[in-house]
This record gives structure tokens, sequence and C-alpha cells, in this order.
């Protein structure tokens, strides 16, 4: 039976290009879990966005000494290109700035203050005598008062992950003027009454536990039980107005309405995309769905404690429901947060300050997407962190995916378009091994889909790569190259059976590596598509256009099972799957890491 699954990716900050943590992080796991339930037949809605308001982008673009949004709308269309080239597959990848989501975000904020979650307070604050305003929170650095770390930010700590209030940071100092004298004074803002939900949070965390990640729930059973209001307005001049009289110097904090944009990018796919205003409450109000949360362990607190209290407060906002009776009255919770640990870089944390990153802009233009994608699969931070290693990535390409995969594809295919005149061999009655090979390969749909379901990605690719071994071995064993001229027949046996495998495999295989599962599927001898296009599209708003990204399912055709090769199918001839790697790469990459780039325009 088909069900709605909610797929809501973290928003990446617009102020620099897309990097392997980012894909480690969450948009490869939650692009591998969407194509899953895609080919399962499940209605899926897969959303994401550039974050165009965070303060980082206003300082990086002080840097550069241009506009916010010159900024932000520069990196958004390179996050477009690099997504769409590494196959990320969003419904919609949209930003913050479209009018949807400036009015939607109004909307909550207005219905929190109407249901009596938001409270107007004094704040202290730190204000900058050099610059004559308050300094946003990402403008402030000093020393963790929690755990002694020296570079935490005004918001957050890096290091162990607390949110900070910035008046409490030890030695605080403005990160684009350390002489600058930082004066605590009072100011006015809004506070959502976190507190007030807590109540309903504790048994949400504790009907969740059992599919949850362990750090996940342990973490967000910790952080609710000294809940706390928090400001969601700030003193700056470039994000959400605040939809109230008098309130024109002041913005939406960040961390307040990004989350929004899951919701908010639901209905703008349903007014752009579906044509259809309302769809987006298939997912939204239906208790049958389910909505996961893919995004990075800095970003837990937001997912699994703050943005449920946003959703319980508006309390059923926008739920005129006569159309579909069996919805519920209030918003859907999200139903799992699988938060990935950090992946390292070569034994070291990534740092943009130094250039200890592997960009995905660079990465994709010298190697197969589908390289990238298996490698860091196969290294997924899903319970601890993780190492980008070039030595990794040199052996795994190589002795994995090429070696137990690509080779075994190209030596089956190659022989059989070759010795079986383009043809899928006709037999007469597989042997007792070659039944118990595709029935074995096939109980991986039931296996590797179970674990895709659970998201454990890592161990779900372990498998397959496990599957396509034993045929390896399995075809070791029978040597059709060898017997093919004492005996045909059974060759043909051999190649029939090892050909419905690869057949089985390409599609086990084909969330984690579509585009080479797409050159499996056509070198069968089908046509059409395993998944859907993905484009990169404009949207008229009254203000101005803005791009977004968008799979287009209309062409997709694939299924979680094993489509029927029939006996004379016609093959196509086949060409090798993967490049091979020389080991000259690793030092060649090694060197540079640290090294000053270029960010070149970016093909797709």
């Amino acid at each position: 039976m088909s069900k709605p699954i909610h797929v809501s990716v973290a928003w990446p900050y617009s102020n620099g290009d897309l990097h392997v943590g980012h894909l480690a992080g969450a948009y490869l796991p939650a692009d591998i879990f969407a194509r899953y339930h895609r080919l399962k037949g499940h209605k899926v809605l897969m959303v994401s966005g550039s974050d165009s308001h965070g303060t980082p982008i206003l300082v990086e673009a002080n840097k550069r000494g241009i506009t916010a949004r010159e900024l932000f709308e520069q990196y958004h269309e390179r996050f477009l290109r690099a997504q769409k080239k590494v196959g990320i597959s969003y419904d919609l990848f949209t930003h913050t700035d479209t009018e949807n989501h400036h009015k939607i975000a109004q909307d909550f904020f207005l219905k929190l203050l109407e249901n009596g979650h938001l409270k107007k307070e004094k704040q202290t604050l730190l204000y900058s005598e050099a610059e004559k305003r308050f300094l946003p929170d990402r403008f402030v650095e000093g020393t963790c008062y929690i755990c002694g770390y020296e570079s935490a930010r005004g918001d957050q700590c890096d290091n162990c992950g607390n949110l900070m209030e910035t008046t409490k940071l030890i030695d605080p100092h403005n990160i684009e003027n350390p002489d600058d004298k930082l004066i605590p004074r009072e100011t006015e803002h809004y506070f959502l009454q976190l507190q007030q939900f807590v109540e309903t949070l504790i048994p949400y965390l504790e009907k969740h536990k059992d599919h949850w990640r362990a750090n996940v729930y342990n973490f967000s059973a910790n952080f609710v039980k000294d809940l706390r209001q928090r400001p969601i307005t700030r003193d700056i001049d470039w994000g959400i107005d605040v939809p109230l009289e008098g309130w024109g110097n002041k913005k939406m904090y960040v961390w307040f309405e990004a989350v929004m944009g899951y919701f908010t990018a639901s209905v703008e796919w349903a007014k752009n995309v579906a044509k259809d205003e309302n769809a987006w409450k298939e997912w939204w109000y239906n208790p049958e769905s389910k909505i996961y949360n893919f995004i990075g362990k800095d970003n837990i607190p937001f997912h699994t404690v703050i943005w449920q209290s946003e959703l319980l407060g508006v309390n059923g906002i926008y739920n005129d429901h006569s159309d579909a009776e069996s919805y519920d009255a209030d918003l859907q919770l999200p139903f799992d947060v699988p938060a990935n640990e950090f992946m390292n870089i070569e034994g070291d944390k990534f740092s943009k300050s130094r250039n200890l990153a592997i960009w995905l802009p660079d990465i994709l233009e010298r190697y197969q997407a589908d390289a990238v994608r298996y490698y860091v699969i196969r290294t997924l931070p899903e319970t601890t962190d993780s190492d980008f290693s070039w030595q990794g990535f040199y052996e795994r390409v190589n002795n994995e995916l090429l070696a137990a995969w690509g080779n075994l594809v190209n030596r089956v295919l190659g022989f059989a378009y070759k010795r079986f005149d383009g043809q899928v061999p006709e037999y007469d009655e597989l042997t007792e091994a070659d039944q118990a090979i595709i029935a074995k390969v096939q109980a991986g749909f039931e296996t590797i889909g179970a674990q895709i379901e659970a998201v454990k990605l890592r161990q779900a690719l372990e498998t397959t790569l496990l599957l396509s071994q034993d045929v390896n071995a399995w075809l070791n064993e029978r040597e059709p190259w060898k017997v093919y001229k004492a005996d045909k027949a059974d060759a043909a046996r051999s190649i029939y059976t090892a050909l419905q495998c690869i057949n089985t495999l390409k599609m086990l295989f084909a969330p984690f590596v579509p585009f080479s599962s797409q050159q499996v599927h056509e070198y069968l001898g089908f046509d059409g598509q395993l998944f859907g296009d993905l484009k990169i599209e404009e949207y008229a708003e009254s203000t101005r256009n803005h791009k977004a990204l968008v799979y287009d399912p209309s062409a997709a055709m694939g299924t979680w099972d094993a489509q029927e090769l029939a006996q004379g199918q016609a093959l196509r001839q086949p060409a090798p799957l993967f490049i091979k790697l020389e080991p000259e790469m690793v030092a060649e990459e090694q060197a540079r890491l640290g090294q000053p780039r270029d960010e070149h325009p970016i093909e797709v």
C-alpha cells in the first residue's frame, strides 16, 4: 500500500560551496531513502533549500564587500548545480527568501502569538560601540561557559553542541574587530515559550525512543528537561520582517524561521510543481504520513524539540480539510530524526578558514558522481564520526565498486553480447546452484529494504556489495567462458543466471549509485528510466524570479523488485561502468588540501 513519506533535509547556509561533510551529514542519506521509497511506490515529498538569512551569510558578504542577497543567490545557484550533478533528487530545493516562505513564517509567528506561546520581554545583549548596533550572535565568539571551547559562537558551541547565551560567553569579542568594545545593553524581543511544550514533548520523545538513534534520543531527552524560553527576534537588517507595527528594525531569528522551510517548501511544491494548492496536506495533516528529518548532529535540538514546539504551537494552522475528512486537526510531528555525526577529512576536522575540506564541485569535476556517492555511503558517520581519506577513496572505488560490481557487469554482459549474438541466452533448465544464487540475490529486496527503512544505509550498501561478491564467487565456480566450447548449453544456463542476478543487483544498487544502475538497465536491453529527471527550473514571484531544483517523476518506471529478463531479449553493447583510479591520485589530492582554490563554474 502506498504511504506518504516526507523527507525533510537540512538547509545549508548559502555562504560557501557544499562539501563532502554536507553530503555525508544529510543530503546523500536523504536521497537514498527517498529513491528507495519511490521505487516502493510510496508518495515521497523530499524538500530542502538554501538558508538565505543566517548571519554566516552576512559575515561572508561583509568579507567580500557585497550584499547578503548577492552572496546567497550566487551560492544558491551553485547548490542547485552541484546537487543535480551528484543526483540529490529533491522534489523541490528552493530557498528561504521566497515570498511564500516569508508569508508562512509570518503566519506562524502570528498564530504562536495568538495562542499565547510568544512573550515580549527585555533582553540584555552585546552592543558594539564601534558599529553602533547590537551585534548578531554569529559576529561574536568567545570561550564556551559549559565545556571551555575557546572558539564557541554566540549562538552555539560546535564542540559540545549546546546552545549559547551570548552574554554568558567568556571573553566575548567581535569577530570582525577584536578591539571593538562590546557592552551589555538592554533591548526588547519576542520569546518563544518553549517550556510550555515540555509535557507534550517528553511523551513524544519516549514514543519514538525505540526507532530513533540512541545519540539523538539521549541528547533530546536531556535537552528537553531544562527547556526554557528562547528569543525569536533579533536586531538585524537581513531576514524576515516581524509582522507587527513598530518592529521594522528587527527580524526573525534564522533558527526560528529556517526549520519552517520543510513546511513552506511543501506548500511551494504544491503550488508550483504539483499545481494543486492543497497537495501538501497529504504529508502534513495525514495521520498515515511519516516525516523524516535528515540532519547533522549539530542540528539535533532544533529538529527534535524546537521545530516540534513550533508545530504544536500553531495548533492546526491552515487546517481546512473539507476535501479530506480523515486528516488530523493538527500538523504531524516528525516520525524520525536520523541525525548523522561528522565526517572528518584525513583525520582532521573540517575547516573552511584553512581550506581543509573536500568541496563538492571540485570532487565532482574530477571523479564520477557514483564513485563519490559510493565512498561517502561506505563511510557514513551514522553513529560515530567518520573520516574521508583519499587512500580509502582509492581503495574502495577500485577494490569494491569497480572490482566487485563493475567487473561483474562488464565481464558477464561483454561475454553474453559477444558469444550469444547480443541476446540474453536461452536455456533448458537451471541447476540447483543457479536457482540458489538467484534466490539469494532476490532475497536482498527484503533484507536491504528493511535496512534502508531503518535508515541503516551503510549496512544496506554493505549487504548489497556482499551479494555482488557472492555472485562473483558463484560465477568463478561455474566458469562459463571455459565450458562454452564444450557445453554451450551449460554456459547459456550460467550466463542467464548471472544476467538475472545482475538485473536484480542493479535495483538493489539503484538508490545508492543511480547513474550506473541506469546504465546497467540499458545494457540489459531495457528502455525507460529507473528514476525521474532532475531539472533546474525558474519560478516567477511578484517581486522577482527564483530558481529551484525539481524532481520530475513522470519518466520513472523502476520498481523495488526484479524485472523480468526474457530469454532472447536483445542486449546493448556494454562499456565499463567505472573509471579505475590510479595510485598517484592519492598524493595529488592530499596535496590539494589546505591550498587556495578557484570556484570554477559547475557544469551539469
